[in-house]
């Protein structure tokens, strides 16, 4: 069974007559929509994208959640295809009937999950197709699987452009895996720099009764709680940070927001030691700009990343960034704006929050430096700018083949 969400049926999209050529359609090709930072990418991509320029659907190879509505363009349909767990050579029919059916102009396929659906993609006559590697996870860290990477070698030829939200990812496709350094193009995420915004005076209360007093400095994290996010690793660096800095007991306030498998385990390591009045850990919400406003430092203990949407929006929101040196991390996080740290290293990473702790001051220069330096390269005008001309790029505006 194929579930669909959005805007009018397929049906009756079919059977009105159209008085002008419809713009290009996408078809955006996704493991899952659900709270994430690709997802979030995806769904800033289609809300910001000129109407008259292209048209979307999502195709969800598994299911989605109600992230789906985020997506204010009207008209997006999101199909769910409900692939078993492991392989499930029927998903791929699925996907080759359902856009035969939709008659896309574009496949775009992101990340690991959903890169071998360039091949029922082909075989359905779509004229041009696209791939997005947005960032690994735990099972490739490294980006070495040799299983995975021969299998992006093996579809490479089927896919006209790749893009990838950070030069690191960048390197990694031309030089690890081997694709064509002429088909890939780097394109940085963007930010909503008017809803993620600095806190207007003080930093905003947290609804979280007794928590962050004017006094508090407040370190935060927002993310899924799995092992590729680790944070653990914060929870033990909050807990290193209050020994080993005995002034920081008193005023050192930690905030994850999130849910997962590693909450529990984020909670046991905070409980054992004692500070359970010192964290808010409120599971997942849905009011992170609001949040983002009554912190004072964020942090992100990743053992990976692509391009970190949080990064963005924490820098957005005026606030200093602790982050580990890993993927695309060190191209956002700078001297001026924050502090980079190794991975899986609670110690490292309790001597950077100390810092903060003994000079408040840099707090608020680096968050300010953080807030111009999103203004001026991460906006998400420049984001859907690139995603455009990549898309315009394979001829579809001018009826021309792609090179």
């Amino acid at each position: 069974m194929i579930l669909v969400h959005g805007g009018r049926s397929m049906r009756a999209r079919e059977a009105s007559p159209a008085r002008h050529r419809a713009p290009p359609l996408i078809a955006h090709v996704i493991h899952r929509l659900t709270i994430g930072g690709m997802e979030n990418g995806l769904v800033n991509l289609i809300n910001n994208m000129p109407p008259d320029r292209y048209r979307h659907v999502i195709v969800c190879l598994t299911d989605f959640t109600a992230f789906r509505d985020r997506i204010r363009v009207p008209g997006v349909d999101v199909f769910a295809l409900h692939k078993k767990p492991g392989a499930d050579v029927a998903i791929y029919l699925k996907v080759r009937n359902l856009l035969r059916r939709l008659r896309p102009d574009i496949v775009h396929t992101r990340n690991l999950p959903a890169i071998d659906m360039c091949v029922p993609a082909w075989l359905a006559g779509v004229p041009f197709r696209v791939h997005g590697e947005h960032g690994r996870d735990t099972a490739e860290e490294a980006g070495d699987n040799r299983k995975y990477n021969r299998m992006r070698r093996l579809v490479s030829p089927l896919v006209h452009r790749y893009i990838t939200v950070s030069r690191d990812i960048q390197r990694w496709l031309a030089h690890t895996v081997d694709i064509p350094s002429n088909k890939i193009r780097q394109v940085y995420n963007g930010v909503d720099a008017a809803r993620f915004r600095p806190a207007d005076g003080a930093r905003a209360a947290l609804p979280a009764s007794g928590f962050g007093d004017s006094g508090d400095i407040v370190f935060g994290t927002v993310g899924r709680m799995q092992t590729v996010k680790d944070q653990v690793n914060l929870a033990r660096a909050f807990v290193s940070l209050v020994e080993r800095y005995p002034e920081a007991r008193a005023r050192a306030r930690l905030v994850m927001v999130g849910d997962g498998a590693l909450r529990r385990d984020c909670l046991d390591v905070l409980n054992a030691a004692g500070l359970g009045d010192a964290v808010w850990l409120p599971g997942a919400r849905d009011d992170i700009a609001d949040l983002m406003r009554g912190l004072d430092v964020f942090v992100l203990p990743s053992r990976t990343e692509g391009i970190s949407n949080t990064i963005l929006e924490a820098m957005a929101s005026g606030l200093p960034v602790i982050a580990t040196a890993v993927g695309g991390n060190p191209e956002l996080v700078v001297d001026e704006t924050g502090l980079l740290v190794p991975p899986v290293d609670p110690p490292r990473l309790a001597d950077a929050m100390a810092r903060y702790v003994a000079d408040p001051g840099l707090i608020g220069r680096h968050g300010a430096a953080g807030r111009t330096r999103v203004e001026e390269q991460f906006s998400l005008q420049a984001m859907v700018e690139n995603y455009l001309d990549v898309y315009d790029s394979l001829g579809h505006r001018t009826g021309r083949s792609a090179p």
